[in-house]
Parts: structure tokens; sequence; C-alpha cells
């Protein structure tokens, strides 16, 4: 799940930018949140680090969308800002306040997928790393931004991912920490589950990539924990 803030004060420019957000993601399957905010300064009021992207206008009443970056940067130096304008040269500017990218008005579907596509690339790399299970016949690296769960059944491992599975060995307290920081949260003895992934929580089961898993009893108190901790924060690393 990638959780976007779209702050612009046309309610068209805005509903249209929110269509395209689900379009691409119906195409390349990706998952978006998207919530729209009509004034920088009820933005800057409401905001929580936990957007992973924002779609800044940059003309807007009030506070304009440079200003208003530069306040968000005080509280949040690491979300991905893509400013929208009538005006490129305006637009360049951007990256005196660390901008991602910044896309022209009228907005062409074309040209929003194909710099959404690099944006969705770059934030997946910042929530990722590589871990090396040790299979039998070696070692392989595992992308945990593909990890979708783990599971264990007596002292085998298995990594779920979205390319298959890899089968390895050790503990789920080991791969834990392997995963410490991460949006991974435990919901049984047998499974740790990558909360981008979670799609369904229900009073017994957690539905993850699609497959239905059991919340343990002695589980289920601290997983919901995370979990809500974990939307909470919108939606980004616990």
């Amino acid at each position: 799940m990638i959780n976007v803030a779209i702050v612009e004060d046309e309610r068209k420019a805005a509903e249209l930018l929110v269509s395209y957000f689900g379009k691409y993601g119906k195409e390349y399957g990706v998952d978006f949140r998207t919530v729209c905010f009509d004034n920088p300064v009820d933005f800057l009021t409401k905001y929580s680090a936990g957007y992973d992207m924002v779609m800044m206008d940059i003309e807007m009443p009030d506070i304009d969308g440079m200003a208003t970056v530069r306040k968000l940067r005080e509280v949040d130096s690491e979300v991905m800002v893509i400013f929208v304008t009538n005006l490129a040269q305006y637009a360049v500017k951007g990256y005196e306040v660390d901008a991602f990218d910044f896309i022209v008005k009228p907005v062409i579907y074309a040209e929003f997928a194909m710099k959404l596509t690099r944006a969705v690339k770059n934030i997946r790399s910042r929530d990722s790393r590589d871990i090396w299970v040790s299979t039998r016949s070696g070692k392989k690296a595992v992308n945990t931004g593909k990890l979708i769960y783990v599971e264990i059944m007596r002292h085998e491992i298995t990594y779920h991912t979205e390319t298959g599975t890899v089968v390895g060995s050790g503990t789920l307290g080991g791969v834990s920490e392997l995963l410490k920081g991460l949006s991974f949260a435990q919901c049984s003895r047998c499974y740790l589950v990558n909360l981008r992934y979670v799609t369904e929580v229900t009073a017994d089961e957690v539905v993850v990539g699609g497959e239905r898993l059991a919340i343990g009893k002695t589980r289920k108190k601290e997983f919901l924990k995370e979990f809500n901790n974990y939307l909470a924060g919108g939606g980004r690393v616990l």
C-alpha cells in the first residue's frame, strides 16, 4: 500500500488525480490510498508522517505549494513530493525543497503513468532490503519489499514472495530479527506477515497476498496492536 496526499484546491483537478491513481493501480497491480486536501493550511495542520507521496499544487490561495513544502520539510524531510503546476518554470524551483519531480497541467495520463512508475520504484526501494536465506543448495537473496509472508513448519522456513517461494532453515525469531524495523508482524507461531500486503483482518484470520492465515489466540492482541499502529502511521514501516 502506497499512501498519497493530494493537495489541490480545484476539486476537478483533485478528482482527476485520484482517478489516475486508480487506473494506474489496476493496470500495474499497485495499491494506493489517496487523501485529498483542498487547502495547504488544512494539510499542514492535519499532517502526520505517514504518507509515502505528496502531490502538491503550486498555485493555491493563502499559502502557495512551494511555501507549504518548505514548512512540510521542517517535520518530514523524507516524504516524496511531486509538484503539479500550470507553469513549468515554477516547478523547477521545487528542487530547492528536494522535490522528486513535477507534472505540468493539464495532467495527461501517459505522462502521469510514466512519472508514477519511477516514483513507485523509488518508494519501494526505500522500504526494502535483501536478506540472505540459507537453503539446501546454498544461499539465496530475498528482497523484503517483495516478501508477502514467512511460514515456519518444524525447522523449515518458507518465504512466500511475489515471484514464488524460497525454502530455508532457521527460527521465526531469527527471521523477525532480520526484518526488524520493516512492516512485518507475527500473527501466530507459524506466520510472520508483511502488513503492506494485508487486505482484510477478521476475528481469527488475516488475508495477506490473497491467502487466509490464522491469527493465533496468544498473538491476537499484539498483532492487532501492531496492525493498528501501522494504519495509524499511514501505512508506513513500523
